[in-house]
């Protein structure tokens, strides 16, 4: 009998243990430094929101958040971010419309105005997250700053160091950076054993971690009543609430392009910004101020009381986040858009359970965060594991892995909240 003569190709050759050594060090030292820039971002941003939202209203004598403070702070935020878009050296980077969590490695310069721009958005109150200009400043800082101090290594490596290391920085564990990697890495032809490949952002990941740990001792946990072991009645809220979130945050995506366009129109900085600025401060008006900010707090705040607001409200709060996170990511300001995404899940599963009663929290807001996750990132593992931490419960894994299949089907293949820079949307 002839024998077919394809031979299968040979199996590439696992990583010598002497070069994964030689690795951490550089790694540990990337995941302890990009968590300190983070740390930095955000504690100078959380300093000028409390002289911004706090100390100034108290010493004018205005309501903190009575709707002409948020007018005036959210305007002045964007004439700021706006002076230094135009102003400063480098712009503050590309256009965020156009990135995402994969950053370019930028100019060392643009780097001061950049981080500037995402600590007076953090403290004026637009509805992103620090997460991707933080990365864009430590994948810069690690490639510039590594290939000078170890110029054998090879450049990409210190982007996916920095990546992994901001990763785990954000989330407090090096486990949403290895779920990001083994995206990343799912699409390429990985030389060797997979773990090879992820050992060192790994170590990054985890150094990252548990500096920010050990400094700022951060929690996702938003303490729900505890679930016990689902039944039939959870797994249908669970498929029908995701799905809902899924194409509630479909909306903000197909929108993207055109709210972008809209403020493309305006042509400056320092008229986009400060109009979006205004457009804000109306939404903030409307649903109040745990509208404003990330939202990783003000979700903190609706978790403690489940039952405090009616459906409509929550809904409402879901809604209005949603488009200030639409207007905030089309304008200009720099930021990311994890956090207000938690945040509109959040609010989304709780109204879920003001509606139903018999919708469990933990159910409903877990449910909720994984859909809008997934339209807005289109990050698999990582919409499981946010939505899963938020209500620490093991036993939810197993819904939410089948609550994500119909939630996927109505989000894949389609637009993506990120635009080319021709202004269409990355599918």
């Amino acid at each position: 009998m002839a024998q077919d003569s394809a031979q299968p190709a040979p199996a590439a050759p696992a990583t010598p243990a002497r070069t994964l050594l030689l690795l951490i060090i550089p790694a540990l030292l990337v995941g302890v430094g990009a968590s300190l820039v983070l740390l930095a971002v955000s504690a100078l941003g959380e300093q000028l929101q409390d002289v911004l939202w706090q100390d100034l209203p108290d010493a004018l004598g205005i309501g903190r958040y009575s709707v002409f403070w948020m007018l005036v702070v959210l305007t002045a935020t964007g004439l700021a971010v706006g002076l230094v878009v135009w102003k400063v050296p480098g712009h503050a980077g590309p256009d965020p419309a156009t990135t995402g969590l994969d950053a370019p490695v930028l100019p060392p310069g643009v780097l001061p105005g950049l981080a500037l721009a995402t600590v007076l958005m953090l403290a004026g109150g637009p509805s992103l997250g620090p997460e991707n200009p933080t990365i864009a400043v430590n994948v810069a800082l690690a490639f510039w700053l590594g290939n000078r101090l170890i110029p054998r290594m090879p450049g990409p490596l210190w982007v996916m160091l920095a990546e992994a290391a901001t990763i785990g920085s954000l989330f407090g564990t090096p486990v949403a950076a290895a779920l990001v990697l083994s995206e990343a890495l799912a699409g390429q032809q990985v030389r060797g054993a997979l773990w090879d490949a992820v050992f060192a952002p790994l170590a990054a990941a985890a150094a990252g971690a548990m500096t920010t740990s050990l400094v700022a001792e951060p929690s996702f946990d938003l303490h729900l009543p505890p679930i016990g072991t689902p039944g039939w009645s959870d797994l249908l809220a669970a498929l029908v609430i995701s799905s809902v979130a899924a194409v509630l945050g479909m909306c903000a995506v197909y929108a993207f392009p055109y709210t972008h366009r809209l403020f493309s129109l305006l042509r400056h900085p320092m008229v986009a910004l400060p109009v979006g600025g205004v457009v804000l401060g109306l939404l903030g008006a409307l649903g109040g101020h745990l509208t404003l900010f990330k939202g990783l707090d003000e979700v903190s705040e609706l978790a403690r009381d489940p039952d405090g607001w009616s459906a409509g409200q929550f809904v409402t709060m879901s809604v209005v986040k949603l488009a200030a996170l639409l207007i905030a990511a089309s304008c200009g300001f720099r930021g990311g858009r994890i956090f207000p995404s938690v945040f509109v899940g959040v609010a989304l599963g709780l109204g879920a359970h003001a509606l139903v009663p018999a919708v469990h929290p933990a159910v409903g807001v877990s449910a909720a965060v994984l859909g809008t996750l997934l339209a807005i990132t289109r990050l698999g593992w990582v919409s499981l594991f946010t939505a899963a931490v938020l209500v620490a419960s093991p036993t939810i894994l197993a819904l939410l892995c089948i609550a994500s299949l119909p939630a996927w089907l109505l989000v894949t293949g389609r637009p993506q909240m990120q635009l080319h820079a021709d202004g269409t949307a990355v599918r």
